[in-house]
């Protein structure tokens, strides 16, 4: 176990690193859709730029022609971008990081356009306040689903590179780690009721209409609250009969 790191949390470099690609098999192009007037990577660097820790932003995204409209988007958004291996990501993370010299790194995906600067920065809080190699808000789910941020530190990093062999390791980053707890410290953060049925991440076109209904709703303005969103679906069940019925894939499918 990796255990102590020793780092000095109050003057940590913490990088958020959002994987962003155009390639998608049930929404190609997501990221780059429209949702409200601004594309869902805006919405997610929008949301993440209000966090308290996590507004060192890097989107890491491919040397894929397809991916340079990503690149135009983060040079039209201000923001940080890397480009490196597309399907091994787990090395695209490494490789980003490496180069922005950061001693933790916080792993949000780009379809996550509801994203909660409240819960990423309890993530984070924890990873800084009990120290361990790995905390995530996903292992034991209480958010919805489209809330999920993970922080691990560059040691924890390094060392899931050197050894993750299997390709779902590499494609989603992080299972080397929570997969091996005999390896790492790890940590899961929880919140104090469980919201977890509820689906607020993008990968189908029925996710697509749930977000522009949410959006709309909200006068398209990303400053929203997630559990004013939590009050709107209660209040409005339909919304969220809108994509409950999409299932996400196997871990091992990619």
């Amino acid at each position: 176990m990796l255990g102590d790191t020793g780092f000095d949390t109050v003057n940590m470099k913490i990088s958020t690193i959002i994987q962003a690609r155009m390639g998608s098999t049930r929404l190609p192009g997501k990221v780059m859709k429209d949702l409200g007037g601004k594309t869902v990577l805006a919405r997610v660097v929008n949301r993440l730029q209000r966090s308290r820790f996590a507004n060192d932003i890097i989107v890491a995204t491919t040397t894929a022609p397809a991916d340079d409209a990503i690149v135009e988007e983060c040079q039209r958004l201000s923001v940080e971008w890397f480009r490196g291996e597309e399907l091994d990501v787990l090395d695209r993370y490494y490789r980003a990081a490496e180069r922005a010299g950061t001693e933790a790194i916080v792993r949000i995906t780009s379809d996550c356009p509801m994203i909660e600067r409240e819960t990423t920065d309890a993530v984070i809080q924890a990873f800084l306040e009990q120290k361990p190699d790995y905390a995530s808000n996903a292992l034991q789910r209480t958010y919805p689903r489209g809330l999920d941020t993970e922080i691990m530190s560059w040691d924890a990093l390094q060392r899931n590179w050197r050894e993750a062999r299997a390709s779902y390791q590499r494609v989603h980053v992080t299972p080397y780690i929570y997969e091996n707890p005999d390896l790492f410290r790890i940590v899961k953060v929880t919140g104090d009721q469980d919201y977890s049925a509820y689906r607020w991440t993008l990968d189908t076109p029925e996710d697509l209409e749930f977000m522009r209904t949410v959006y709309q709703r909200f006068g398209n303005d990303d400053t929203f609250y997630w559990k004013d969103a939590i009050a709107l679906m209660e209040r409005e069940p339909a919304i969220v009969a809108i994509n409950s019925h999409v299932t996400m894939k196997a871990l091992q499918e990619g």
